[in-house]
Protein backbone atom coordinates (compact mmCIF):
# COMPACT_ATOMS: atom_id res chain seq x y z
CA UNK A 1 0.00 0.00 0.00
CA UNK A 2 2.78 2.45 0.88
CA UNK A 3 4.48 1.82 -2.45
CA UNK A 4 1.20 2.49 -4.28
CA UNK A 5 0.79 5.81 -2.44
CA UNK A 6 4.39 6.80 -3.13
CA UNK A 7 4.04 5.89 -6.80
CA UNK A 8 0.95 8.07 -7.24
CA UNK A 9 2.31 11.02 -5.28
CA UNK A 10 5.63 10.73 -7.11
CA UNK A 11 3.88 11.08 -10.46
CA UNK A 12 2.05 14.19 -9.26
CA UNK A 13 5.26 15.70 -7.85
CA UNK A 14 7.07 15.09 -11.14
CA UNK A 15 4.33 16.88 -13.08
CA UNK A 16 4.43 19.78 -10.62
CA UNK A 17 8.19 20.03 -11.00
CA UNK A 18 7.72 20.38 -14.75
CA UNK A 19 4.88 22.89 -14.88
CA UNK A 20 4.76 25.05 -18.05
CA UNK A 21 5.80 28.14 -16.09
CA UNK A 22 5.95 30.47 -19.10
CA UNK A 23 2.38 29.59 -20.09
CA UNK A 24 1.12 30.00 -16.52
CA UNK A 25 2.81 33.41 -16.41
CA UNK A 26 1.08 34.26 -19.70
CA UNK A 27 -2.24 33.25 -18.14
CA UNK A 28 -1.62 35.51 -15.14
CA UNK A 29 -0.82 38.38 -17.51
CA UNK A 30 -4.10 37.74 -19.37
CA UNK A 31 -6.05 37.85 -16.10
CA UNK A 32 -4.23 40.99 -14.98
CA UNK A 33 -5.03 42.71 -18.27
CA UNK A 34 -8.65 41.61 -17.98
CA UNK A 35 -8.85 43.22 -14.55
CA UNK A 36 -7.28 46.44 -15.81
CA UNK A 37 -9.86 46.79 -18.57
CA UNK A 38 -12.69 45.90 -16.15
CA UNK A 39 -13.50 42.64 -17.88
CA UNK A 40 -14.95 39.40 -16.55
CA UNK A 41 -13.46 35.92 -16.38
CA UNK A 42 -15.60 33.01 -17.58
CA UNK A 43 -14.51 29.50 -16.62
CA UNK A 44 -15.97 26.12 -17.55
CA UNK A 45 -15.28 22.39 -17.84
CA UNK A 46 -16.94 18.97 -17.84
CA UNK A 47 -17.18 16.51 -14.95
CA UNK A 48 -14.23 16.89 -12.59
CA UNK A 49 -13.18 19.97 -14.55
CA UNK A 50 -16.56 21.57 -13.82
CA UNK A 51 -15.95 20.85 -10.15
CA UNK A 52 -12.56 22.56 -10.43
CA UNK A 53 -14.16 25.54 -12.18
CA UNK A 54 -16.89 25.81 -9.54
CA UNK A 55 -14.39 25.61 -6.71
CA UNK A 56 -12.09 28.16 -8.34
CA UNK A 57 -14.85 30.75 -8.75
CA UNK A 58 -15.95 30.48 -5.12
CA UNK A 59 -12.35 30.42 -3.89
CA UNK A 60 -11.15 33.23 -6.15
CA UNK A 61 -14.07 35.58 -5.50
CA UNK A 62 -13.87 35.11 -1.73
CA UNK A 63 -10.13 34.70 -1.13
CA UNK A 64 -8.87 37.52 -3.33
CA UNK A 65 -11.15 40.21 -1.86
CA UNK A 66 -12.45 38.75 1.40
CA UNK A 67 -9.88 40.64 3.46
CA UNK A 68 -10.54 43.96 1.71
CA UNK A 69 -14.30 44.40 1.79
CA UNK A 70 -14.14 48.08 2.73
CA UNK A 71 -10.99 49.02 0.82
CA UNK A 72 -12.75 50.53 -2.20
CA UNK A 73 -10.65 48.41 -4.54
CA UNK A 74 -12.40 47.55 -7.78
CA UNK A 75 -13.08 43.83 -8.01
CA UNK A 76 -12.67 41.00 -10.44
CA UNK A 77 -15.79 39.28 -11.69
CA UNK A 78 -15.19 35.54 -12.06
CA UNK A 79 -18.17 33.52 -13.31
CA UNK A 80 -18.62 29.79 -13.87
CA UNK A 81 -20.57 28.78 -16.96
CA UNK A 82 -23.33 27.79 -16.85
CA UNK A 83 -24.00 29.71 -13.65
CA UNK A 84 -26.68 27.23 -12.49
CA UNK A 85 -27.31 23.52 -12.97
CA UNK A 86 -30.82 24.24 -14.28
CA UNK A 87 -29.31 26.37 -17.06
CA UNK A 88 -26.88 23.55 -17.89
CA UNK A 89 -29.65 20.96 -18.20
CA UNK A 90 -31.87 23.34 -20.19
CA UNK A 91 -29.19 23.90 -22.82
CA UNK A 92 -28.34 20.18 -22.89
CA UNK A 93 -31.95 19.03 -23.17
CA UNK A 94 -33.36 21.70 -25.46
CA UNK A 95 -30.42 22.53 -27.74
CA UNK A 96 -27.72 19.89 -27.27
CA UNK A 97 -24.96 19.15 -24.80
CA UNK A 98 -22.30 20.59 -27.10
CA UNK A 99 -23.84 24.04 -26.45
CA UNK A 100 -23.92 23.99 -22.62
CA UNK A 101 -20.97 26.41 -22.40
CA UNK A 102 -21.07 28.15 -25.79
CA UNK A 103 -24.74 29.11 -25.40
CA UNK A 104 -24.38 30.91 -22.06
CA UNK A 105 -21.07 32.44 -23.15
CA UNK A 106 -22.73 33.97 -26.22
CA UNK A 107 -25.26 35.60 -23.89
CA UNK A 108 -22.61 37.30 -21.74
CA UNK A 109 -19.32 37.73 -23.54
CA UNK A 110 -17.87 41.19 -24.20
CA UNK A 111 -14.64 42.23 -25.86
CA UNK A 112 -12.84 43.01 -22.59
CA UNK A 113 -13.43 39.56 -21.04
CA UNK A 114 -11.26 36.44 -20.75
CA UNK A 115 -12.01 32.71 -20.77
CA UNK A 116 -10.53 29.81 -18.81
CA UNK A 117 -11.37 26.48 -20.47
CA UNK A 118 -10.55 23.24 -18.64
CA UNK A 119 -10.47 19.89 -20.43
CA UNK A 120 -8.17 16.99 -19.58
CA UNK A 121 -8.39 15.60 -23.09
CA UNK A 122 -8.59 18.98 -24.80
CA UNK A 123 -11.06 17.40 -27.21
CA UNK A 124 -14.52 17.84 -25.66
CA UNK A 125 -16.86 19.33 -28.31
CA UNK A 126 -18.68 21.40 -25.67
CA UNK A 127 -15.38 23.02 -24.64
CA UNK A 128 -14.15 23.63 -28.18
CA UNK A 129 -17.43 25.26 -29.25
CA UNK A 130 -17.20 27.72 -26.34
CA UNK A 131 -13.56 28.46 -27.11
CA UNK A 132 -14.55 29.19 -30.72
CA UNK A 133 -17.09 31.72 -29.41
CA UNK A 134 -14.32 33.44 -27.46
CA UNK A 135 -12.01 33.46 -30.48
CA UNK A 136 -14.79 34.95 -32.64
CA UNK A 137 -15.05 37.81 -30.14
CA UNK A 138 -11.23 38.15 -29.99
CA UNK A 139 -11.34 37.28 -26.27
CA UNK A 140 -8.16 35.63 -24.89
CA UNK A 141 -8.40 31.97 -23.92
CA UNK A 142 -6.49 30.26 -21.10
CA UNK A 143 -6.56 26.53 -21.80
CA UNK A 144 -5.87 23.95 -19.09
CA UNK A 145 -5.46 20.59 -20.78
CA UNK A 146 -3.80 17.21 -20.30
CA UNK A 147 -2.76 14.10 -22.24
CA UNK A 148 -1.53 15.51 -25.62
CA UNK A 149 -3.49 18.77 -25.24
CA UNK A 150 -5.94 18.11 -28.05
CA UNK A 151 -7.61 20.96 -29.94
CA UNK A 152 -7.86 23.13 -26.83
CA UNK A 153 -4.09 23.39 -26.54
CA UNK A 154 -3.87 24.43 -30.19
CA UNK A 155 -6.54 27.12 -29.88
CA UNK A 156 -5.65 28.62 -26.49
CA UNK A 157 -3.58 31.78 -26.07
CA UNK A 158 -2.08 30.49 -22.81
CA UNK A 159 -1.42 26.78 -23.33
CA UNK A 160 -1.23 25.16 -19.89
CA UNK A 161 -0.69 21.54 -20.88
CA UNK A 162 -0.08 18.84 -18.27
CA UNK A 163 1.28 16.16 -20.56
CA UNK A 164 0.45 12.60 -19.50
CA UNK A 165 -0.55 9.31 -21.02
CA UNK A 166 -4.20 9.22 -22.20
CA UNK A 167 -6.93 8.78 -19.59
CA UNK A 168 -4.78 9.77 -16.60
CA UNK A 169 -7.50 12.13 -15.41
CA UNK A 170 -6.53 11.75 -11.76
CA UNK A 171 -3.05 13.16 -12.41
CA UNK A 172 -4.16 15.95 -14.74
CA UNK A 173 -7.00 17.13 -12.51
CA UNK A 174 -4.76 17.06 -9.43
CA UNK A 175 -2.26 19.37 -11.12
CA UNK A 176 -4.94 21.58 -12.68
CA UNK A 177 -6.33 22.14 -9.17
CA UNK A 178 -2.90 23.24 -7.96
CA UNK A 179 -2.51 25.67 -10.86
CA UNK A 180 -5.89 27.22 -10.13
CA UNK A 181 -4.89 27.62 -6.47
CA UNK A 182 -1.68 29.29 -7.67
CA UNK A 183 -3.74 31.79 -9.67
CA UNK A 184 -5.88 32.58 -6.63
CA UNK A 185 -2.84 32.97 -4.36
CA UNK A 186 -1.08 35.22 -6.86
CA UNK A 187 -3.97 37.67 -7.02
CA UNK A 188 -4.66 37.47 -3.28
CA UNK A 189 -1.04 38.56 -2.71
CA UNK A 190 -1.31 41.20 -5.44
CA UNK A 191 -4.38 42.83 -3.91
CA UNK A 192 -2.86 42.64 -0.44
CA UNK A 193 -0.06 44.83 -1.80
CA UNK A 194 -2.55 47.14 -3.53
CA UNK A 195 -4.54 47.56 -0.32
CA UNK A 196 -1.39 48.19 1.74
CA UNK A 197 -0.14 50.79 -0.76
CA UNK A 198 -3.51 52.50 -0.78
CA UNK A 199 -3.64 52.60 3.01
CA UNK A 200 -0.12 54.04 3.24
CA UNK A 201 -1.09 56.74 0.78
CA UNK A 202 -4.08 57.93 2.79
Amino acid sequence: MNSYIKDFSGKVVLLLQNLPADEIAKALDILQATYERDGRIYIFGNGGSLALATHWVSDFNKTVFGRHLDSGIRRFQAIRLPSTESELTAWANDVGYEMVFAGPLQNYIQDNDAVIAISSSGKSPSIIKAVEVAIKHKVPVIGLSGFDGGELNKLADAKILIRTEPKQYELVESVHGTILHLMTKYFADYFDHVAAYKKDGE
